[in-house]
C-alpha cells in the first residue's frame, strides 16, 4: 500500500559487547554468537468487585527486564563479569610449563631436604610435556608411583599408556636419590630429589600439573570467598540486512547470574547468559534502541 514507510525489521544477532560502568571500556565482544532476547515485564494488578465477572480496573505492577544470550565461545572476561572469577591469562610457553609439586596427604613428599624437592621439565624432551594433573604417590621410603588424572594428551609426544585402571603410568615405581634428578617416563618431566637423607612416609601424596609447549593459556579461579558479580553495561546489535538497515540496544545497568559449562557428546559447547537490567539514576533510563537505514551502501 502507497503512503506508508517501509517496516522496521530485525534480522539475526551480530554481537553483544558488555562494559565497564566506571570508564566505559568495552570487556571484550561476543561474536560468536546464537541468540539474545530482551524482555521487559509486568504482573498486572486487577481490582474485582460485587457480580461483575470481568474486572473493573486494571494496573502494572513492578516491571522485570531480562536479557537473555546464548553464546558459543569462552573468552576469559566471560568468567570474568559473569562468574566473578579471577582471570590469569598466561604468555606463550615455549618450552610447555609445570606448576610447583604441593603435598595433599602427609607432608614427606615433597620436602626440599628427605623428599622430592621440585618437579621441572626435562631439557630435549619438551615436546613430551602434555597437557595433564599428576598425583605422586609415595610407595617406600625412597620410591614414588605417579598417576596422570587423564588421558586426553597422552599421545602427544611419546605416548603415555596407562599401567592400570586406576591410572597409574609408572611400570615400576621411581626412585628418589638426594639432589639427582629422576625422569617421569614419557612425560617430559622430571623429579629431583632433597637435598639430605630420602626418607618419606608410605602413602603420602603431592600433585601437580603441567602445559605442553604453547602459544598462550589461561588460568580461572571461581569461587573465591571474596567473589562479587560487578555490574556492567552492554551493547547488542542485531546482524545488518542486506538493505543496510541496523539496530542496537544498550543497556546500562546489567546485573549477571552465572551461566552453565555444558558439554556434550560431540557437540560444540554454548552456554546461556542471563542479565537482569535494573534503572540507571545517571542516563535515568534501563536502556536504549537506536536504528538507523542509511541511504547509501558500504
Amino acid at each position: 500500500m502507497s503512503g506508508l514507510s517501509a517496516p522496521r525489521i530485525l534480522y539475526g544477532i551480530h554481537s553483544l559487547t558488555p562494559y565497564s560502568r566506571t570508564d566505559r571500556l568495552p570487556f571484550g565482544i561476543f561474536k560468536v554468537i546464537g541468540s539474545s532476547s530482551l524482555a521487559l515485564n509486568a504482573p498486572i494488578e486487577q481490582l474485582w468487585g460485587g457480580a461483575q465477572r470481568f474486572a473493573w480496573a486494571a494496573e502494572a505492577k513492578f516491571f522485570t527486564v531480562d536479557l537473555t544470550a546464548k553464546v558459543k565461545a569462552y573468552p576469559g572476561f566471560l568468567f570474568a563479569e559473569f562468574l566473578g572469577a579471577n582471570v590469569t591469562d598466561n604468555v606463550a610457553e615455549n618450552s610447555g610449563s609445570v606448576t610447583t609439586l604441593t603435598n595433599y596427604k602427609g607432608t614427606s613428599a615433597k620436602s626440599a631436604t628427605t623428599g622430592i624437592a621440585s618437579v621441572s621439565v626435562l631439557s630435549g624432551s619438551e615436546a613430551d610435556v602434555k597437557f595433564g594433573k599428576y598425583v605422586v604417590k609415595v610407595v617406600s621410603a625412597t620410591t614414588v608411583d605417579v598417576y596422570l588424572m587423564s588421558d586426553v594428551d597422552a599421545l602427544r609426544g611419546t605416548d603415555l599408556p596407562y599401567q592400570s585402571d586406576l591410572l597409574k603410568i609408572t611400570a615400576t615405581a621411581l626412585t628418589i636419590t638426594a639432589s639427582s634428578d629422576t625422569n617421569i617416563p614419557g612425560t617430559g618431566l622430571k623429579l629431583t630429589g632433597g637435598s639430605g637423607t630420602i626418607g618419606m612416609t608410605t602413602g603420602d601424596t603431592a600433585y601437580f600439573s603441567s602445559r605442553p609447549i604453547n602459544s598462550t593459556s589461561s588460568d580461572i579461579d571461581v569461587g573465591a570467598s571474596t567473589t562479587t558479580l560487578p555490574a556492567f553495561g552492554a551493547v547488542i546489535l542485531a546482524q545488518k540486512r542486506n538493505t543496510n538497515e541496523m539496530f542496537e540496544i544498550e543497556a546500562f545497568n546489567c546485573i549477571a547470574s552465572g551461566f552453565p559449562i555444558p558439554m556434550d557428546e560431540m557437540k560444540f559447547s554454548e552456554t546461556q547468559l542471563k542479565m537482569t537490567l535494573t534503572y540507571d539514576s545517571v542516563q535515568d533510563k534501563v536502556y536504549t534502541i537506536r536504528s538507523v537505514f542509511p541511504t547509501t551502501n558500504t
